[in-house]
């Protein structure tokens, strides 16, 4: 971490002016927190990344509309059980209804309140009980580090754990910026954004045009770079809010100031990239390929993608089997040209390091040894084309028995 960045506690509402709140509204799932609430004392801009799927829910449409359109935003009412996804009409008139129900509670405009859903596609969601939740959210919302750990367990579906975290940046006029964000995501994970709901709170002064681009930029290198099973989920969303309440100076260009607010934006994007990737349903283990020595970056980004995207990689990383021709096999369908006896493949892990293939060969490797590289719960594959200078990494996990297990019984 750069010494102008520091890692703190609060999650979603640790930036000024922020703060949070999660119920148990009764939507889909009994007996547990599915709501969430995130707002802001002072209007906020807002950039955002949104599903490539053509099938978009209705909380995506709903929220382009904003993102892209007018730019602001107070707040953000999230639902887990039911994605409002293939509802028609009644879903769009859900997404409505909630925000009027959340703006009438601080006497604002709907048209400045986001919303997130997640769950069963082409449910119907039961607009008494999501309007209610939103007056009790509104009441219970504070600043605390457990409020924000409330929405990101609320915001949960499959997901074995919460995911979210904080930083503090110190810019150059010596002022303090935070940054909080939460995710959610385990299945239907794939690039071009994932099954994921993500949102970033900070304080920061900055221009929106400056901030959609680090997102945008940021995305591709974060939570584009992951997969679990190769499906591109209808809900994705991962937005930024900011209220300029740190009182910085505002960040209107590409100088240093707004270096350290991206990197810090980076950190955390992929921090929780890398936590949905390692809590892919069934997952048993973080599967990373970084691969170096490719013509341009787009070439590294395809080869490691394939890679973490094959079922039989991953199924070799649940076996522990070390199969090198299944890593092989995946860079060499990629669509990137290479030549094939020029390629190094390595294993990595806590266990240790271990050269597997080497100019396109197995390498007389212990097999034994590897297996024991291949058993821990982060499992690196590092790849050398010797064909440029380019590198990429990619995020995915392996594939269990549970994976079909959790996916054949989810709607139950």
């Amino acid at each position: 971490m750069e010494a102008y960045m520091k890692e703190i506690e609060g999650g979603i509402a640790a930036a000024k002016g922020f703060s949070a709140a999660s119920h148990a509204a009764g939507i889909k799932y009994q007996g547990r927190e599915d709501m969430a609430l995130i707002y802001s004392e002072e209007p906020c801009i807002t950039a955002g990344t949104f599903t490539t799927n053509n099938v978009k829910a209705a909380p995506v449409i709903w929220d382009m509309r904003i993102v892209y359109g007018s730019g602001k935003a107070r707040a953000v009412v999230i639902n887990s059980g039911i994605a409002n996804a293939a509802t028609g009409k009644e879903g769009m008139a859900i997404c409505e209804k909630t925000a009027e129900a959340l703006s009438a509670e601080y006497g604002g405009s709907r048209e400045e309140v986001l919303v997130a859903s997640t769950g069963v596609i082409g449910m119907q969601i039961d607009a008494d009980r999501i309007t209610a939740g939103c007056r009790e959210l509104f009441s219970k919302k504070a600043s605390t580090t457990e409020a924000a750990t409330g929405a990101a367990r609320a915001i949960m579906t499959t997901d074995t754990h919460k995911k979210e975290i904080s930083v503090e940046v110190t810019l150059t006029d010596e002022s303090k910026v935070r940054i909080g964000a939460m995710t959610k995501g385990s299945g239907m994970i794939h690039p071009n954004m994932c099954t994921m709901l993500g949102f970033v709170t900070t304080d920061a002064a900055i221009d929106k045009k400056l901030l959609q681009h680090a997102l945008t930029t940021i995305v591709d290198e974060t939570f584009n770079m992951i997969s679990v099973d190769g499906d591109t989920s209808t809900n994705d969303t991962y937005v930024v809010l900011a209220n300029g309440m740190a009182k910085n100076t505002p960040i209107t260009e590409k100088g240093e100031d707004y270096m350290r607010f991206k990197t810090a934006l980076h950190y955390v994007s992929e921090y929780l990239a890398k936590q949905m990737a390692a809590d892919g349903e069934g997952a048993t283990s973080l599967f990373e390929c970084h691969v170096a020595g490719a013509r341009s970056v787009s070439d590294a980004r395809t080869l490691a993608k394939s890679v973490i995207g094959s079922s039989l990689c991953k199924a070799a990383i649940f076996g522990h089997d070390s199969n090198f021709g299944r890593f092989l096999c995946a860079l060499g369908y990629s669509g990137v040209s290479f030549d094939p006896e020029q390629v190094d493949i390595w294993y990595e892990s806590a266990a240790g390091k271990m050269q597997i293939v080497k100019n396109g060969m197995g390498s007389g490797y212990d097999e034994a040894e590897a297996t024991k590289l291949l058993s821990e719960d982060a499992v690196t594959v590092l790849v050398d084309m010797h064909m440029g200078s380019a590198e990429a990494t990619a995020w995915g996990c392996d594939l269990s028995y549970d994976y079909v297990k959790i996916n054949a019984d989810y709607r139950s």
